[in-house]
């Protein structure tokens, strides 16, 4: 169906509303994966699917919201939500203003990937997969993943916000197990971009480089638990940020959550005067960048520390509303079947001023944790998992060492930071973020190598 008469029947519907507040969002999407494991094709499709959501919220109610899959059925979904909200006991929710916005925002590539046939991408896909396997027999398992999303979104409300919004994505993943002598290790190594086709070329290299890195960690020594001196790569420095640090910045935690308003009091120091992080919406060619969030809100360059101290958070229209904060643009949602919670967008660590080898130039005994596979927490508590690490040696990179997990106190370990370098970089690494069983949305996360002083690392005695 033709934009403009899809724009036509959402208005239609939209002006049947008897609610005090009404939003409809739709969206039609095509997404293609090609999966082969160990030299095997798992799995080659493309999907598409359109749907879309309706939210109305009463003075005299709450939010009323439904969902639906059929554009022809919108109108009957724009009175099921208003008759939602009418049911619900006043809950006395307000919206922070933000003046009406019409718009149109293209996605223009390179190569659309939606014009590149499913056989060649599963040629692509194998080639890799190929080239994981070159690492040798010690490879017992391996994975090569290809994704790409391509997204149509229309956004209506009946303050009379008019958006229209194209958006895309292009990815691989790569992992490897490799097996030795009863010791088994991995690697893997993703990429994830809004880009064309061009991006998920002539990545030999980097696949390669994933099955060499499992062999070698089977001959690595398990690092030795207990408290060093670390530094962290730019990787694990962005996972640290976003997660131990960013989701205490998303307003509706800190709202609901009566220690983490006793922990994320503005004005707090956090850290050293060297150090600054922030959230931004805007940032060209990254995954969290849209121009506006998913109420219609324009993104834009948020400081949640300046100087080392607590001086924003990341909003919705009614957390803001709340709080009594100004709107950030960090309402979002992963698709049409969901309502837009505050998430973050591209969470970074500005950029320091010391080379990477003037970091390690004192440390005696240290190490140096790359990469991550994931890890957990709890509040201002967390433990990563990094893919793998080096010893630090009288002020140089020394041996490989693997089983490397980080933990710690976050304001803690953001008091202890001794530096950052000035090598910046946006990890554009696939996957996403979870909240609320709304995942994995794409985020963007950029550091710095950061040092940081009596770290705990797991390992064994």
């Amino acid at each position: 169906m033709e934009k403009e008469k899809v724009r036509e029947i959402l208005e239609d519907a939209l002006a049947r509303s008897r609610a005090d507040y009404t939003e409809v969002r739709f969206e039609r999407r095509m997404t293609t994966v090609v999966h082969f494991r160990h030299g095997e094709m798992e799995v080659a499709t493309t999907v598409s699917e359109e749907g879309g959501i309706v939210r109305s919220l009463l003075s005299s109610g709450g939010w009323g919201t439904a969902t639906f899959n059929r554009l022809a059925d919108v109108a009957t979904f724009v009175e099921a939500a208003y008759e939602c909200a009418r049911a619900l006991p006043k809950q006395n929710i307000k919206l922070a203003e933000t003046p009406p916005v019409q718009d149109e925002v293209r996605f223009c590539v390179e190569r659309d990937f939606r014009k590149i046939g499913l056989s060649e991408k599963a040629d692509l896909v194998r080639g890799y997969n190929e080239a994981i396997l070159e690492a040798g027999d010690a490879i017992i398992d391996s994975h090569s993943l290809y994704s790409d999303i391509w997204v149509e979104r229309f956004y209506l409300t009946s303050e009379g916000t008019r958006i229209y919004e194209e958006w895309g994505e292009v990815g691989l993943r790569f992992s490897a197990t490799a097996r030795k002598d009863g010791i088994v290790q991995r690697a893997g190594q993703s990429f994830a971009k809004p880009a064309g086709y061009e991006m998920v070329l002539n990545k030999e290299t980097l696949a390669r480089d994933v099955g060499a890195l499992a062999v070698k960690l089977l001959s690595a020594p398990p690092v030795k638990g207990g408290r060093y001196n670390v530094v962290l790569n730019q990787e694990l420095a962005s996972v640290f940020i976003h997660e131990a640090f960013g989701h205490l910045s998303e307003a509706d935690h800190v709202y609901e959550n009566r220690r983490a308003r006793e922990l994320m009091v503005l004005g707090k120091r956090f850290a050293p005067e060297f150090f600054n992080a922030g959230d931004d919406g805007t940032v060209e060619g990254q995954r969290g960048t849209h121009k506006y969030d998913d109420e219609g809100v324009p993104t834009r360059l948020n400081w949640l520390i300046k100087d080392g101290v607590l001086v924003g958070r990341l909003h919705s229209r009614e957390t803001a509303a709340k709080m009594g904060e100004s709107l950030s643009g960090n309402a979002r949602a992963i698709s049409y079947r969901f309502a837009p919670i505050v998430r973050m967008t591209n969470t970074f660590i500005a950029n320091g001023d010391t080379p990477f080898n003037d970091l390690i130039s004192d440390i005696k005994e240290g190490v140096y944790a790359c990469d991550s596979y994931g890890g957990q927490t709890e509040l201002e508590n967390f433990s990563f998992i990094a893919g793998y690490g080096y010893m630090i040696r009288n002020g140089r990179i020394a041996e490989l060492v693997r089983d490397v997990v980080v933990a710690g106190n976050l304001f803690d370990t953001l008091r202890n930071i001794e530096g950052l370098g000035d090598d910046f970089k946006w990890i554009e690494r696939g996957g996403g973020c979870g909240k609320g069983g709304q995942g994995p949305l794409p985020v963007g996360m950029g550091a710095p190598h950061v040092r940081i002083r009596d770290v705990v690392i797991g390992g064994r005695k």
